[in-house]
């Protein structure tokens, strides 16, 4: 029976990692909603903010068998291999897709994340202990730092590698963090269509260079989440309510200026509204508690 689930909660945990990878390459979806609704938020950043590559020192010292020892106690590998495996598949294979769809049916794809994104903040808002002034505050600081940062206008900046490097540290942040896209971040800096590309031909000393960015954004980035999850969960997840609420004005504007038929969009919209529910409903039901280490 305990293998049984073992092998089950490795499986929930790689499609976990495929919405998520799918998420975090959309403009305005956070891979980091995707793992709240899922029920592994927690444990995943507690998991990465325990990593400080100790563990590394006694493979310089040749001692193989502590260097195992401690990288075993430091590094969750039954959460990481079955989560990235997945995160990185849904990110090679889907970024063509996502690109089609944008190219060929703007306004419906854009409702879609619309309605992913709302349904999101609902589900956010029941990790909310009371309605409270504070919370209230939080709730409203968010929103109003998400409708601003929406409306910011891309950095025409280069496609060097160090501008890469801070993408990469930056967008991973945004990426972990519920209600602020990681891809919106990289639309900003004006890396978001390059790094599709750069996908798409699979060039790889610009994906190493991203992926150095990100490892060293999320280990930092990690440990202030963790500890505000840990001592101040309430307020934080009043904030991300807000900040998901803002972030609609990015889809939302899209949908008005790309809208050819009503019907699609509502259709869309819908269907994005209805899965958030449907995922949190699925995963919740089947998966066995997902301790932290």
């Amino acid at each position: 029976m305990i293998k049984k689930w073992i092998k089950m909660e490795t499986i929930l945990i790689f499609l976990r990692g495929l919405f998520m990878g799918t998420a975090d390459i959309i403009p305005g979806v956070s891979g980091g909603t995707i793992a709240l609704i899922t029920g592994i938020y927690e444990r995943l950043i507690h998991a990465i903010s325990k990593i400080d590559f100790k563990f590394i020192l006694f493979l310089f010292k040749g001692d193989l068998k502590n260097f195992k020892k401690n990288a075993l106690q430091e590094i969750d590998f039954e959460l990481f291999i079955p989560l990235l495996t997945g995160i990185g598949l849904a990110i090679l294979t889907m970024s063509k897709v996502i690109s089609y769809l944008l190219a060929s049916f703007p306004a419906p794809t854009f409702a879609f994340f619309f309605g992913l994104i709302l349904a999101s903040a609902i589900f956010v808002y029941g990790h909310v202990d009371e309605l409270n002034l504070k919370n209230i505050l939080f709730v409203f600081l968010g929103f109003v730092f998400a409708v601003i940062f929406v409306g910011l206008n891309p950095i025409q900046a280069n496609h060097s590698l160090p501008i890469i490097f801070l993408s990469g540290a930056l967008g991973i942040c945004a990426m972990i963090l519920p209600g602020i896209s990681g891809a919106f971040i990289l639309l900003l800096l004006n890396q978001y269509e390059y790094m599709i590309n750069v996908l798409n031909k699979f060039q790889i000393t610009e994906i190493l260079t991203f992926l150095l960015g990100a490892l060293i954004g999320i280990l930092s980035f990690s440990r202030l989440l963790d500890y505000l999850l840990t001592h101040h969960k309430s307020v934080t997840m009043a904030f991300l309510v807000g900040l998901m609420v803002g972030t609609l004005r990015l889809p939302y504007e899209k949908i008005l200026i790309n809208l050819e038929s009503i019907w699609p969009v509502i259709g869309a919209a819908i269907f994005g509204f209805v899965l958030v529910f449907i995922l949190e409903w699925k995963f919740e039901g089947e998966k066995p508690p997902l301790k932290l280490k």
